[in-house]
């Protein structure tokens, strides 16, 4: 069966393809942006080459499009020195630029959706209150496992490592950046469920 999604899909590939180049054209550290697109390098061919076979629903694509973009935008100037965030600093009448909590609030809206995806056309789980654990507890696994991988970078590379971190000197960065993945994760469950599974049932091998 074709999917009519298929053109615009291809389209916005080629947003975010346009989008990757220009993030990585003079970026601020290119070190620092390889390692915060990768995981753009990773999942946009992953999502190319699955399309056909395990296409995700519009609503799913349409939040890694979003996420794809937060990514690339850290990535082109360093999290703490995206403009956007400077003005919501200002905004708020912040001690800091707060854009890499955006980050980490996408790294758990997204992933939450997926992780429930996943398990609902799989039929993993039973139960709406088991579903939203799992999904939960997979997004904090996520949100931990980046943090050591952050971690390794730094004893890796030294103080090069300190725009990949974007600490900003906050020494609970590491444990408000799992919050906020909480908090993204909690606020997907919330605001988008319904939607999901409306989505969902459209989808050949979902759960009814």
């Amino acid at each position: 069966m074709t999917d009519r999604r298929t053109p615009a899909l291809a389209v916005a590939a080629f947003v975010l393809t346009a989008l990757l180049a220009w993030s990585g054209w003079q970026p601020y550290e290119r070190e620092t942006w390889l390692l915060e697109v990768m995981p753009v390098l990773i999942v946009l061919p992953l999502l190319l080459a699955t399309h056909g076979r395990y296409p995700l629903t519009t609503l799913l694509y349409a939040l890694v499009f979003v996420h794809c973009a937060v990514l690339m935008l850290g990535g082109a100037y360093t999290y703490a020195r995206v403009p956007l965030g400077f003005q919501i600093q200002e905004w708020l009448q912040l001690s800091r630029n707060p854009y890499d909590k955006i980050g980490h609030f996408m790294q758990g809206f997204v992933p939450a959706l997926a992780a429930r995806e996943i398990l609902l056309r799989g039929s993993v789980v039973r139960g709406r209150r088991m579903l939203a654990f799992l999904v939960v507890c997979v997004v904090l696994a996520i949100s931990a496992s980046y943090e050591l991988i952050e971690w390794g970078v730094a004893l890796a590379i030294g103080q090069d490592a300190d725009a990949f971190l974007g600490t900003q000197g906050d020494p609970w960065d590491t444990q408000s950046d799992m919050f906020m993945a909480l908090i993204g994760a909690v606020c997907a469950l919330a605001l988008l469920a319904r939607l999901h599974d409306r989505q969902l049932s459209r989808l050949p091998g979902a759960r009814r």
